[in-house]
């Protein structure tokens, strides 16, 4: 039982990371743009982890870890925000690929407009809940931060893949708060969230989950369309 969050991490990365060498998909020559995205975004989200861990927002079950910890978190849950990134933006990256247009700059604003309305509303009404407030204002701050200073145009593709990704997220995150098993691998305080639940996922961790994602393409993306771009300038002046 000990292992049971390690092979959790295990096997959702496992599929995406053999499937990364694959011709047709290549995902591995994007890593270069990959690590640095989900190092950076692992660390916003492991010292996010650590405090809400300190002030008892959340916690973990001893009988489900190896017992190898960093600073006051277990190491699985920092391979959480390795694995579960990896698997997500592999699947948006071979997703993307085949994908065709879906819709269009009207839609994506209304549609990213509306989110922010159900955050910001929310955040706001149970600002005293500080799972359910740090999670809804960050991510609604992160939405407009996307929307209307980056002008990013795929962010509709991104709720799309999400919705597919919403999936997996359940049975990854069903087991972690102790769906098909005794106990919780996670705990939450009850005081601490609003306390309605997907089966035993609290609704805020779709939130959470979709900001994880969403801060891992925003870099990725963008270091992806740097080096593109580099790549071009160079055979633009090789050429001349």
């Amino acid at each position: 039982m000990q292992y049971t969050y390690l092979l959790v991490n295990f096997f959702t990365i496992l599929i995406p990371f053999v499937f990364s060498f694959h011709p047709k998909l290549q995902f591995h020559k994007t890593w270069s743009s990959f690590f640095p995205a989900v190092f950076f975004t692992g660390l916003v989200f492991v010292l996010w982890d650590m405090l809400f861990t300190h002030l008892g927002v959340w916690g973990f079950n001893d009988r489900y870890l190896t017992g190898i910890e960093i600073g006051n978190l277990p190491v699985e849950e920092v391979l959480f925000f390795f694995c579960i990134p990896y698997a997500c933006v592999f699947t948006f990256h071979c997703l993307d690929l085949f994908m065709g247009k879906i819709g269009g700059p009207k839609m994506q604003k209304i549609i990213s407009l509306l989110l922010l309305i159900f955050l910001l509303v929310f955040g706001i009404i149970f600002f005293s809940r500080s799972y359910t407030a740090t999670t809804f204002l960050s991510f609604a701050l992160l939405l407009l931060f996307a929307e209307f200073v980056l002008k990013v145009n795929w962010l509709t593709r991104f709720y799309v893949i999400y919705a597919i990704l919403l999936i997996p997220f359940f049975i990854v995150n069903g087991i972690l708060t102790g769906s098909w098993i005794e106990e919780q691998v996670v705990w939450y305080n009850s005081e601490e969230f609003m306390n309605f639940r997907i089966g035993t996922i609290p609704v805020e961790d779709a939130f959470y989950g979709a900001e994880l994602i969403l801060m891992n393409l925003l870099i990725y993306k963008y270091l992806l369309n740097r080096k593109k771009a580099f790549a071009a300038s160079n055979l633009k002046t090789t050429a001349l």
